[in-house]
């Protein structure tokens, strides 16, 4: 037997008020967005920013169900509308806040499996990394430069 061991890396900003100016800008958006969010049986509202290589930003809320897994998370929201409004063009970078009706989310939220399985087929498809931004409604800031750091062992096409 062998031990592969596998680590990631993030940036850690102290606040929004340390990003750059641009992903400042895509996070006050991603904020903006969570307020759109339809969250009445989890109570939490999560809003996705995403910039694409024409200049546009798509945005995106979760939007629940009470059918649960009929519902869907912000960022897939965010990267299925980018898919379908402008097919031909590349993630470059995608913002995401998170905060609770219940309490105050002062942690970074990162997305969830399902998300990073969607973002990651668009991540493979455009053959360049997309960098993740993300936080809770305060507090520290992560960036993950790609999905591939935070979901190293990606399922692709390739394996089908």
């Amino acid at each position: 037997m062998e031990r592969l061991n596998v680590t990631t890396s993030f940036d850690v900003y102290a606040s929004v008020n340390d990003l750059p100016a641009d992903v400042q800008q895509l996070m006050d958006e991603a904020v903006k967005v969570r307020n759109t969010s339809y969250a009445p049986y989890s109570r939490f509202h999560v809003g996705a920013a995403l910039v694409l290589d024409n200049g546009k930003t798509v945005l995106g809320s979760n939007q629940e169900n009470a059918a649960y897994p009929s519902g869907l998370c912000a960022e897939r929201v965010a990267i299925f509308s980018a898919g379908a409004n402008y097919p031909g063009a590349k993630i470059v970078q995608m913002a995401i806040s998170a905060a609770s009706e219940e309490k105050e989310v002062a942690e970074p939220i990162p997305p969830c499996g399902a998300c990073r399985q969607s973002m990651a087929e668009y991540e493979l498809k455009q053959d360049e990394p997309i960098a993740i931004w993300f936080m809770g409604e305060t507090g520290k800031v992560y960036k993950s430069d790609s999905v591939k750091n935070l979901l190293p062992f990606m399922f692709g096409s390739e394996y089908l």
